[in-house]
């Protein structure tokens, strides 16, 4: 006679999809006795891909008269560590002029004090400059390494930590190094030399206070990241309709927009203490805001630039009139993210809402340059720290991660850079699986007929010479299609915000 008794099922363990080689090289870290291996291992291979990337030549290498990025940030140690501070804004303003807020200058003076410890001619003043020698290629990296690793690694760790908490502690640090692994970033700031990193991290550390209702300390590094690159601004509205709709819904709350009014404008009198003291503070001002440069920088794929192939702007309008219209094609695309933060304002909502109010500034603001698309594209990428397989989602963030990397195809192969902007972008997709497409049609038509383009495009530029009557076409061609990914992408960051906003959710907790 069978027996009655049923045996329990047991309830299989749960294991980490092995769809992508990522995931495959993080599964075994599953195991509860190697959690402490995660951060090390993330730690070691992004720390080794920088410092090969840092072996590329850099902006400005061996190129005079004026030796590029590279020669502007070591100026700014030389200036800021031989003058007084009332000079620093002053000084020799046709050789790369000091041009960013006061924490990038404390900045510049503290890498300076460290390199003249080192070797003082590095940074003499009038005679050092163009200098490119192997030693100070090492030191100028590792100043960047150092503060990435200070300011932008731990904060995106805490970030995906904060953001992500359904899933082990695996698979939040397999999106971590995927995060931290991001293309343009790492060639940006560790191949054309820059410090990006420092007001990105700032950042991040703002979002993850705001996301445990921590308003004074976000504030405090929000002004900070302010304070070291003015581009910061992208993400104030955004940051501000969020903190604004926090003071109104559920209800009025006067006390707590005081105390957010009184942290912002203290940590702004804080950091400019010095150059109001000596009253150059409005100097200060004219040098980070240079409206007189133009319209844009080089061949940005934003509106201005792509449209100014069939329409001359600089021919049709005077400067002040292009910055007023500039000024309201900015404020239509940023008003739907902060319309929506200020009505739902969800700690949720940040990521979408800072890259789409950053993508809405790439588009359509005054004097934007082609590496300012790494504002809208980091908090896009931060989107990977999603919990759960939303293989949509994650696919659109890489996808747009590659467009963006294509976009400074120009700067990049100028700068000598394309065995690095090809490895990077091919191990990157390779790593996470990006090569799939999304689920519905228009989806996979977007992805197919964009990549088809940029592939397109790299083989007529390298077999085919352009036309004498359009030497640029290119370079053209490159800038179109960018712009035309970079609209879909911020409509698709909108429609986004929109769905998680209209989702039913129950009161999010503060930690």
């Amino acid at each position: 006679m069978p027996s009655m008794h049923k045996p329990r099922s047991r309830k299989p363990s749960p294991v980490i999809s092995r769809s992508t080689p990522l995931q495959d090289i993080f599964s075994p870290l599953q195991n509860v006795s190697v959690y402490y291996l995660i951060l090390p291992i993330i730690l070691l291979v992004t720390f080794l891909i920088r410092c090969a990337v840092g072996l590329a030549p850099y902006s400005g290498y061996q190129a005079p008269p004026m030796h590029g990025d590279f020669e502007a940030q070591r100026h700014w140690m030389e200036v800021t560590t031989h003058l007084p501070m009332r000079e620093w804004y002053f000084h020799d303003l046709d050789w790369w002029g000091l041009d960013y807020p006061p924490l990038t200058a404390y900045h510049s003076w503290l890498c300076g004090f460290i390199g003249k410890l080192i070797y003082p001619a590095w940074f003499e003043l009038y005679t050092s400059r163009g200098l490119d020698e192997y030693n100070l290629k090492v030191f100028m990296r590792a100043t960047v390494l150092a503060s990435e690793y200070l300011v932008y690694v731990p904060a995106v760790w805490a970030f995906v930590k904060i953001y992500n908490t359904k899933d082990t502690p695996a698979d939040r640090g397999m999106w971590a190094l995927m995060i931290l692994l991001q293309p343009a970033l790492i060639l940006i700031d560790h191949a054309h030399f820059q410090y990006n990193a420092v007001m990105l991290g700032f950042t991040v550390v703002a979002m993850n206070a705001l996301w445990n209702d921590q308003i004074v300390i976000g504030s405090v590094f929000f002004v900070a990241a302010l304070c070291f690159k003015q581009m910061a601004l992208y993400y104030a509205p955004a940051i501000f309709a969020y903190l604004l709709g926090t003071c109104v819904f559920p209800r009025l709350n006067f006390q707590r927009l005081v105390i957010l009014g009184v942290a912002t404008l203290s940590t702004f009198a804080i950091f400019f203490a010095p150059f109001i003291l000596t009253g150059t503070t409005g100097q200060a001002l004219f040098r980070i805001f240079p409206f007189a440069r133009g319209l844009w920088e080089d061949k940005v794929a934003n509106f201005w630039c792509t449209a100014n192939s069939f329409i001359k702007f600089r021919t049709l309008f005077t400067s002040t009139q292009l910055q007023r219209l500039s000024l309201l094609a900015t404020l239509v695309a940023i008003l739907p993210p902060c319309v929506i933060l200020f009505l739902y304002p969800r700690r949720r909502l940040l990521p979408l809402g800072l890259s789409a109010s950053a993508w809405g500034f790439f588009l359509f603001s005054f004097q934007v340059h082609e590496k300012s698309v790494l504002l809208p594209l980091m908090p896009a990428t931060l989107l990977l720290a999603s919990s759960g397989n939303d293989y949509n989602r994650k696919s659109w963030v890489g996808w747009v991660n590659n467009v963006a990397v294509f976009s400074m195809w120009s700067l990049l192969r100028r700068d000598g850079l394309g065995l690095q902007y090809t490895v990077l972008l091919f191990m990157w997709n390779w790593l996470a699986g990006f090569w799939g497409l999304p689920d519905n049609w228009v989806g996979k038509l977007v992805h197919v007929v964009t990549y088809a383009g940029i592939l397109g495009m790299h083989v007529a530029e390298k077999f085919f010479e352009p036309p004498a009557k359009w030497p640029d076409v290119w370079v053209l061609g490159n800038v179109t299609l960018s712009f035309g990914a970079f609209v879909v992408f911020w409509l698709w960051t909108l429609l986004r915000m929109w769905e998680v906003a209209r989702k039913p959710v129950v009161k999010e907790k503060m930690k």
